[in-house]
């Protein structure tokens, strides 16, 4: 049994703080935004020692996930500016397909890490 995982970095899981789905009612596109409050992928960044995937993944029992962000915002703070408060990773998911996959993902990664759901 594979222990869900979300990674930048080939074997490095980040630990998701938070995600937010929504979906836009006249085009029907699914944007995901995830928030983590820190990045263990911010270390391999500045050592390049280990492999990047150039995207994102999610892995789980029934495989690999892979999607291209298509934003990453880094918020800091600190007395002088320089440490990670959060970091925002926004992708969009159009195929109904892919949205139901994600969901099953996100649904096993709630429950292994004790993530709960709450809609607005």
């Amino acid at each position: 049994m594979t222990t869900p995982s979300i990674e930048f970095f080939v074997g490095l899981a980040e630990n998701l703080d938070n995600v937010s789905l929504r979906r836009q009612k006249d085009t029907g596109v699914r944007t995901v935004l995830m928030t983590f409050k820190t990045l263990k992928a911010i270390e391999k960044f500045k050592s390049f020692t280990q492999r990047t995937y150039g995207d994102l993944r999610f892995i789980d029992d029934e495989g690999v996930i892979s999607v291209e962000p298509s934003s990453m915002k880094f918020f800091f703070a600190g007395d002088e500016g320089d440490e990670i408060r959060r970091v925002e990773c926004r992708f969009e998911l159009i195929k109904d397909e892919h949205w139901e996959r994600f969901m099953r993902f996100m649904n096993r990664y709630a429950k292994a890490n004790g993530m709960g759901y709450q809609d607005k």
